[in-house]
């Protein structure tokens, strides 16, 4: 009898504990669901906007090859208005910056400035300083592509930033700065993705340079010998690479 009192009373003690908490757990319970669901839409949404935003960036693509600036320029103020943070409308900013380069380098740099401020990829960004910097230094706004460069951690970016400062600084003149810049990229992180033959020849083209033999890639075995020197007519190095890849 006390046994079967005893559980009369948990019993009892249950249904109150429910009765006071159960509306709480449904509440949590229904809480959880949705907010599961809302995520599941919300990846669908973003799913969504970026294959409208590769079907604009395709078209944007498609003007670029037919030489049509007029629709190039109409598909990119598109994919900014309706998708700015999407990738391909970052993309779509390199792609145009690098179409104009050559008719209206002013109007690349802006199209890279614009890359570059607002893109939510790092990487990307960087790509777009980087880009940036060599047309400024081809327009000789040698102090400006060198604040481009100029930032706390380039990552694998830092060979190729210290090779474009080589570039200004060795367009400038200052050829002491030009040469600590170019060995500083040999030996930066991102080294292994330099033309490092390209970058001895500039090296050992500087004035009064003795030939050097550039560090190892990583993995690669040392030279045997060092680089013979350079016997092409140097061109201004900050000119020469402006326009790589903008």
């Amino acid at each position: 009898m006390d046994e079967y009192l005893s559980d009369k009373e948990q019993v009892e003690r249950l249904r109150q504990w429910w009765g006071e908490n159960g509306w709480f757990l449904i509440g949590g319970a229904a809480i959880a669901l949705l907010g599961f669901y809302g995520y599941r839409q919300y990846q669908a949404y973003q799913v969504g906007q970026s294959e409208k935003a590769a079907v604009i960036y395709q078209s944007l693509k498609t003007a670029v090859d037919d030489n049509k600036p007029g629709d190039a320029d109409t598909l990119l103020a598109k994919l900014r208005a309706d998708f700015p943070s999407n990738p391909y409308t970052q993309q779509g900013g390199l792609l145009v910056a690098k179409f104009v380069l050559a008719s209206a380098p002013d109007r690349a740099a802006d199209e890279l400035r614009f890359v570059m401020e607002h893109s939510k990829d790092p990487e990307l960004g960087l790509v777009a300083r980087l880009r940036l910097a060599r047309v400024l230094a081809y327009r000789e706004k040698y102090d400006d592509a060198l604040a481009v460069l100029t930032v706390a951690d380039p990552g694998q970016f830092a060979g190729r930033f210290n090779e474009v400062k080589g570039d200004i600084y060795a367009a400038r003149g200052r050829i002491d700065e030009a040469r600590a810049a170019y060995l500083a990229a040999l030996v930066a992180d991102g080294s292994e993705l330099l033309d490092r033959s390209f970058l001895q020849m500039k090296l050992n083209d500087l004035p009064g340079s003795a030939p050097e033999t550039a560090a190892p890639a990583p993995g690669e075995p040392a030279a045997g010998a060092p680089a013979a020197p350079s016997t092409a007519e140097p061109a201004p190095a900050a000119k020469s690479e402006a326009g790589e890849g903008a």
